[in-house]
């Protein structure tokens, strides 16, 4: 699978090693506060997550642990095609790092998978999400209510979609 750097990032196929790593992500409740799943309580849940990852069909999806400085900060992927999604440890939010890890994946989902379009999925409370991908040019398409039940909580969705700038020519 391929790698990809970045100015300050690597984006790499995520590996079992990355087991510990990926727990202090998922089982911060800050990281998942807007994750499809509740905060990770059991490291066998962060094992079961991770060997989906691991045994991704690259027919339908991409995923990279990202890294920074030799240490594991997050995943950015496109697990269904053509939705895209991220999460970052809180340590890493606020520094444009998920935007620079967001930007190659974008990139290969047009010029190597030939997407005509990505969509991600966002709860509509969190901001930062939302003002990222409508900086990298992602539009609003619809909203819905209680899609997805995390925990006892159900949450909304507000969908985006970023149109193929190429797709004409392909």
């Amino acid at each position: 699978m391929t790698q990809i750097r970045t100015e300050r990032l690597l984006l790499r196929p995520a590996k079992p090693d990355d087991l510990e790593a990926f727990h202090t992500i998922l089982s911060d409740a800050r990281a998942t506060a807007y994750w499809s799943t509740p905060p990770h309580t059991d490291i066998a849940e962060t094992e079961s997550w991770l060997a989906a990852m691991l045994a991704i069909d690259p027919a339908k999806g991409e995923d990279f642990a990202i890294e920074l400085d030799g240490r594991l900060i997050g995943k950015v992927g496109l697990f269904e095609f053509p939705e895209i999604g991220f999460i970052l440890h809180p340590d890493a939010w606020g520094m444009g790092y998920a935007g620079e890890a967001l930007r190659p994946v974008l990139e290969r989902a047009f010029a190597v998978h030939r997407l005509p379009f990505v969509e991600a999925d966002v709860d509509p409370r969190n901001a930062p999400s939302l003002r990222l991908l409508q900086s990298m040019g992602f539009v609003e398409t619809g909203r819905a209510e209680r899609t997805w039940k995390v925990g006892d909580e159900w949450c909304d969705s507000v969908f985006l979609r970023l149109t193929n700038p190429n797709r004409d020519s392909q």
